[in-house]
């Protein structure tokens, strides 16, 4: 692999590494893991318009994911259905149609698994413009989203919107998914949304240490996972499983340290 798409790559999993493990603290404390991956898979639609008409798929990826988020925001609004279950049927859905609509063997490899050979300087500047935008805008409705999984009505009566704070944080989510998925793809991006911040959370006692331990270790498990295809540079290995990989070593480290903290 050249090594200026090494830099570029390392840059961009780092940057987006942490913002996805910052706005995933939020997922695993309202027990949305699950929600988090499938959002992931939503993308595949926008992709395969985008590898189809010859545009950028990643534009086409978070089009496709905010059309669907502020979808299933309104469906649930309407229909009182949980936003687990609505989520569930359009990542189902998303991923069908994304797959009959990609007959390319290598594209739709390309889309579920990744491929950091192909990021440049456009997608670095957009990783570290957008992924620390994304923190700072998270942790302004960071404690608002947090009293509101105590107490809706306490959060409604000291003026918090819950509805419009939860689907602002939902598209943050969205916007962070798919700048994660050049790196790891639709499959396995929702991994940086869940597991780092899993690891944090057996090891933190406070609501602080843990949202800054989901950070670190999102970019950890990022930057050490592509740093590991970039040097085994293996064609038939995308980094996608390699970041994934570090990412369980992180959490199995962290359930050790607990466990060897208890008396």
């Amino acid at each position: 692999m050249a090594a200026e798409v090494l830099l570029f790559s390392l840059i961009i999993a780092v940057f987006v590494g942490a913002s996805a493990g910052y706005l995933g603290s939020l997922m695993v404390l309202e027990k949305m893991a699950l929600v988090g991956d499938a959002m992931s898979h939503v993308a595949l639609p926008g992709l395969a318009l985008g590898i189809l008409f010859n545009f950028e798929p990643i534009l086409g990826g978070f089009a496709f994911l905010f059309v669907s988020t502020v979808i299933i925001w309104q469906l649930g609004r309407v229909t009182r259905l949980s936003f687990e279950t609505l989520v569930g049927a359009m990542f189902t859905l998303a991923l069908a149609i994304g797959i009959l609509l990609i007959s390319d063997v290598e594209a739709l490899t390309e889309a579920l698994f990744g491929d950091i050979t192909k990021v440049g300087l456009p997608e670095t500047i957009a990783a570290i413009i957008i992924s620390p935008a994304a923190i700072i805008l998270t942790k302004i409705i960071y404690n608002k989203i947090v009293l509101s999984m105590i107490s809706e009505e306490l959060a409604t009566s000291t003026g918090v919107k819950i509805a419009r704070t939860n689907l602002f944080y939902l598209l943050l989510v969205s916007l962070v998914v798919a700048l994660g998925i050049k790196i790891t793809g639709t499959l396995l991006v929702g991994f940086l949304v869940v597991v780092p911040a899993a690891a944090a959370k057996s090891i933190s006692s406070n609501l602080h240490r843990y949202s800054v331990l989901s950070s670190i270790f999102g970019a950890l498990s990022s930057f050490s996972g592509v740093l590991l295809a970039g040097f085994l540079n293996l064609p038939t290995v995308p980094p996608g499983p390699l970041v994934v990989l570090s990412g369980i070593v992180i959490f199995l480290i962290a359930v050790l340290m607990k466990w060897m903290s208890k008396p």
